[in-house]
């Protein structure tokens, strides 16, 4: 099997305010070129399919031409969507801040290449809730989403913060990957682990963290019915969601006049928001094990870690649900994937018995984001969620695995 296919960033998160403002119009000749460029690597796709079918390699032409297609595609991404900021050059040569580095022409099975495209559907559903499409023809996902909020913050600090960032590269990498099998220059499949999709990515501690303890082993016959025996848990949330509502109503007025949220009202929305993540870590099938209904850690392989009760700026509080709608916006984009992930992954669980550590990831992250979003909007923290990936925790000593969303870690600015 050939070498994966990296991204590589050396971005240093400044951004230009004229060239931010500017972007699209600034990028339409490279999108032009990349049109035009297009037209003639269609042809060499097929021929390169076409090749790597008979002789089950390659050819060193075809593969050099289609990388540097390939390559100068994410060059014009990584610019028009601001996970980069200088302008990118127009022969696909490496060295720009947001790179793609891709493996030499090497052996492939030859019924992988013929069915291709086959092969592809489920990574296109991912690809379509990660940027919207392949390519620059894409319409929508968090990629799309992460552009449209990093152009406004972009514009008025002249900088990409390093969530946002990071959340567009690990789209713009998995495109990469898929864009990378589809043109047969490699057999590795897509890869949506969001922790393998960077080179580096920041160690935090979040107030509001998600600890990941699964051991990625599922049981089919609670995989196949795992919508029926999620229904208790879904009619004990609606039950309890009302009791929040009004929990919620009152513990802004209090966090409004005190400064912090009341110890009372924090341990009871912390406990539900808590039990909400074990019952959708269970029905997308992030974890396996059948949830407890008291929202207690520590009793499940997905928890939500919330930090005590801290104090808050009343301002923040007041116009928490306006602050909040940008948030939303990339929470949205990132349950999109968590559906698609959790569709997948219920048939190969149902098949394999066990889930893609890829996928789990994916959830998790989505997962994690999600409920740092519902943490900000109840009051239990005055901190903003983080929107990209985030590194593993070490290995213990013990050599036991680490969780994929680390319990400890170094405080990193977002």
């Amino acid at each position: 099997m050939s070498s994966p296919v990296k991204l590589i960033v050396t971005d240093d998160l400044q951004r230009s305010r004229l060239t931010v403002f500017f972007r699209i119009l600034l990028a339409l000749p490279h999108l032009v070129w990349l049109l035009l460029w297009g037209v003639v690597t269609f042809f060499a796709v097929i021929a390169n399919w076409f090749a790597t079918l008979v002789s089950g390699t390659p050819p060193q032409g075809l593969h050099s031409f289609i990388s540097r297609y390939l390559r100068y595609e994410i060059h014009v991404g990584a610019y028009l969507y601001l996970i980069a900021n200088r302008f990118p050059g127009f022969a696909g040569e490496p060295g720009y801040e947001v790179d793609v580095e891709l493996p030499a022409p090497a052996r492939q099975n030859r019924w992988t290449v013929f069915f291709r495209l086959l092969l592809l559907w489920p990574a296109f559903l991912l690809a379509a809730a990660l940027t919207g499409g392949i390519g620059q023809r894409s319409v929508g996902g968090l990629l799309i989403s992460v552009a449209f909020l990093g152009w406004f913050v972009g514009l008025f600090r002249a900088r990409m913060p390093r969530g946002m960032r990071d959340a567009g590269a690990y789209g713009l990498s998995y495109n990469a990957q898929l864009s990378a099998y589809l043109f047969v220059l490699t057999d590795r499949y897509p890869n949506s682990d969001p922790q393998t999709a960077l080179e580096e990515l920041p160690a935090r501690e979040d107030p509001i963290r998600l600890d990941v303890e699964d051991d990625l082993r599922r049981s089919r016959l609670t995989v196949f019915f795992r919508l029926l025996l999620a229904i208790p848990h879904i009619v004990w949330l609606f039950l309890w969601g009302i009791a929040v509502f009004v929990a919620l109503v009152v513990n802004w007025f209090a966090t409004l006049f005190a400064g912090r949220s009341p110890d009372a009202l924090h341990r009871f929305l912390g406990a539900y928001l808590r039990y909400q993540t074990h019952v959708v870590a269970y029905i997308g099938l992030t974890a396996n094990p059948f949830p407890g209904f008291l929202g207690e850690p520590g009793t499940y392989p997905v928890d939500l870690q919330i930090a005590p009760r801290e104090e808050q700026n009343r301002w923040t509080v007041f116009f928490r649900m306006l602050l909040a709608l940008p948030a939303a916006l990339i929470s949205a984009a990132y349950g999109g994937l968590f559906g698609v992930a959790a569709f997948l992954g219920w048939f190969v669980a149902l098949v394999r018995g066990e889930l893609p550590v890829g996928l789990r990831n994916a959830m998790a992250l989505a997962l994690r984001y999600q409920q740092q979003l519902n943490a900000y909007v109840y009051l239990l923290t005055p901190s903003y969620p983080y929107s990209g990936p985030i590194a593993l925790a070490p290995v213990a000593a013990d050599g036991a695995p680490p969780p994929a969303f680390p319990p400890d870690a170094l405080v990193t600015p977002a």
